[in-house]
């Protein structure tokens, strides 16, 4: 990419897609193109397509979607199903309608199976049942893969896709009814502490193993794999290191001075037990994660007081 070409972010006003352009404007580019959902319904194939047609830009990151935690995922399914596969089918039909060089797909660590062996490495997408609770989310990521190896294989697209795993950082969702584990955590510890709650309660049983990324070293990953990478099969992007929700339980505790007891709500569910990213084939290629996942918690934690003027 060059520091002059029209860069499309699609989603900017997100947690990644606002980290995307963070990172593109910290390496010196100054055509960046966004569009909120009110100036851009990236659900109306037409203007879509006249959005292309006008802005013709020559790179896509595609970091729009509809996205929230296992609650959000059971409760509205069809609308994490419909919403996203119009999203994905609509930019990358038009990227390769009007001639984009290089796109790039964001998915999700949910597209492996439930019972996948760990580490997921990246032929194991498709060997089995998914995980119930978020299916038609990874349903809509997987054919977004699919997508671009699609218009690959038909068209010559340099269509790539990266799969992150649990993402947090800046411009997190904190709605404690349809944002991920780590905020909801956030904010659970911190309105307990502000409100000296004698308890937080916390969903599930606390043994499931997760593994948590900082979007802005996601950012960095998008940007690594766009200079680099021009392979059909998509690339995990995580840290390679996990832990329990339990242990991020009480590390959240500790960061926020929560004083008080964890109760866990076993009568919620875990969710896939274990997710744990094999990264080293994007590590093979020369990218690894820089933040460590106590001083990112921290910072965001702090981002999340002076926010909240706390």
């Amino acid at each position: 990419m060059k520091k002059e070409d029209k860069i499309f972010v699609a989603g900017h006003r997100g947690m990644v897609g606002s980290a995307i352009v963070r990172k593109l404007q910290d390496e010196g580019y100054h055509h960046i193109l966004t569009r909120s959902s009110q100036e851009l319904d990236l659900m109306n194939q037409s203007a879509v397509q006249s959005f292309f047609e006008t802005e013709k830009p020559r790179y896509v990151f595609l970091a729009a979607a509809k996205v929230g935690g296992i609650h959000a995922n059971n409760t509205f399914r069809a609308e994490f199903l419909y919403n996203n596969l119009m999203i994905e089918a609509n930019v990358i039909h038009a990227a390769h309608q009007f001639g984009v060089e290089k796109l790039l797909f964001l998915g999700s660590s949910c597209i492996y199976p439930k019972l996948a062996p760990q580490p997921l490495i990246e032929n194991a997408l498709l060997t089995g049942e998914l995980e119930s609770t978020n299916e038609p989310y990874a349903i809509a990521k997987i054919a977004g893969i699919k997508l671009c190896e699609s218009y690959r294989d038909q068209y010559g697209s340099n269509f790539i896709s990266a799969m992150p795993t649990n993402l947090y950082g800046p411009n997190d969702n904190y709605d404690l009814n349809n944002s991920h584990v780590l905020p909801a955590l956030i904010r659970k510890f911190h309105e307990g502490k502000i409100n000296q709650q004698p308890s937080v309660e916390v969903w599930g049983s606390g043994s499931p193993l997760r593994e948590f990324l900082h979007v802005d070293d996601l950012a960095d990953a998008c940007y690594f794999l766009m200079q680099h990478y021009n392979e059909k099969e998509f690339v995990n992007v995580g840290t390679g290191e996990d832990l329990s929700i339990r242990s991020l339980a009480e590390m959240i505790q500790e960061i926020v001075g929560y004083p008080g007891e964890i109760v866990w709500n076993t009568s919620k569910p875990d969710g896939t037990p274990r997710k744990l990213m094999n990264v080293s084939k994007i590590e093979s290629l020369g990218w690894k994660h820089r933040i460590n996942l106590r001083n990112g918690i921290e910072s965001v934690y702090s981002e999340f007081v002076q926010k909240n003027n706390a």
